[in-house]
């Protein structure tokens, strides 16, 4: 029988595969609105498959003196029934706070087989997360906890900024995210008020500058750029527009989410173009049919190197919920896919 290979197989010979993850992050902080999003990324889901993950807050989210109660209700979660999909992750206290170990023993220790990612907020340059990446591993080996356990890098300081390609290179990091209005805050009035929301925040130099970096990066070394979250909860047009100007304008490809009724526009705005799916679906297939040797299509001159741009699009279509063309989705995405055989 010929030998059908699917693209994970073909294209990252010998290379790390950019991570596909769902292109919305949203937070919550209590167990009742924990629950909630939970519950609604079952429902949101697509073929068997979330289109966003869950944070639990043990930061802002916790109660001020009752952080380890907040950690193990998180912990518990994690385990429980509801995170179905397991794409549940934690939020740690940072650096500075007398917690945030305690919140990696807690995490880790009980829920480190399960835990999706953890996110490690307002580190101030690159030794900063290699502290906590590293107590983190320590953890892991306490525990026994033989996966890596990916980790999320929020970037809300001018010092983290100025490292943010040595943060995207530090081990186990999956994505590196922007932190707007810590970000604003950090410059001493000198970046006004109104670049924490739009349109400000994508016309401010200083601001601009910073998505910049933070999408450069992250893309330079593999990891997901995450942009910041918008502080309109009532109009999803506005989301939306933020969204889509994040993705189009700054190459970002996952945003925060703090309220539900976020969630459903920043998956949309983030999806690719149904036109350029549809491509992508026909040059993949065609390849696939050539044993992923160069083609010819619509005139134009395909090989691996346009294979994997067009390979990276159609995950991350499918990990948004995109509708797919029938083949794509039986030759790449069902459970039955060739993959070497």
């Amino acid at each position: 029988m010929t030998t059908v290979l699917h693209p994970a197989d073909v294209l990252y010979r010998g290379e790390k595969p950019f991570p596909a993850l769902p292109a919305c992050e949203h937070y919550a902080g209590s167990e009742k609105n924990l629950r909630k999003a939970l519950q609604l990324q079952g429902d949101l889901a697509n073929d068997g498959r979330p289109v966003f993950d869950v944070t639990g807050d043990c930061e802002d989210g916790a109660p001020a003196g009752r952080e380890a109660e907040h950690a193990a209700m998180i912990a518990g979660l994690i385990l429980d029934p509801a995170n179905r999909y397991g794409r549940l992750g934690a939020r740690i206290h940072d650096l500075t706070h007398a917690h945030w170990r305690a919140d990696l023993e807690i995490i880790v220790g009980n829920a480190g087989h399960q835990v999706a990612y953890i996110v490690l907020p307002k580190v101030a340059g690159a030794d900063d997360a290699l502290t906590q990446i590293q107590a983190l591993d320590d953890a892991r080996a306490r525990h026994g906890v033989e996966r890596q356990i990916p980790v999320h890098v929020l970037i809300e300081t001018p010092g983290a900024l100025n490292e943010a390609w040595k943060i995207a290179a530090l081990p186990h990091v999956e994505t590196i995210d922007f932190g707007l209005m810590d970000f604003v805050s950090a410059h001493h009035g000198a970046i006004p008020g109104s670049a924490m929301r739009s349109p400000g925040q994508f016309s401010h130099p200083l601001v601009m500058r910073a998505k910049c970096e933070i999408a450069a990066a992250a893309l330079g070394n593999g990891v997901v750029p995450a942009h910041n979250v918008t502080t309109e909860l009532n109009d999803p047009d506005v989301v939306r527009e933020d969204a889509r100007r994040a993705r189009s304008e700054f190459g970002f490809l996952r945003m925060w989410s703090i309220h539900p009724r976020q969630i459903q526009p920043i998956v949309e705005a983030m999806r690719p173009d149904f036109a350029e799916v549809t491509e992508a679906s026909g040059i993949l297939l065609a390849a696939q049919n050539a044993h992923w040797g160069p083609i010819a299509w619509e005139g134009k001159l395909h090989d691996r190197a346009s294979y994997r741009y067009y390979w990276e699009l159609l995950r991350r279509a499918h990990a948004t919920g995109a509708a797919l063309p029938a083949a794509a989705s039986k030759h790449f995405f069902n459970s039955g896919a060739a993959r070497n055989h």
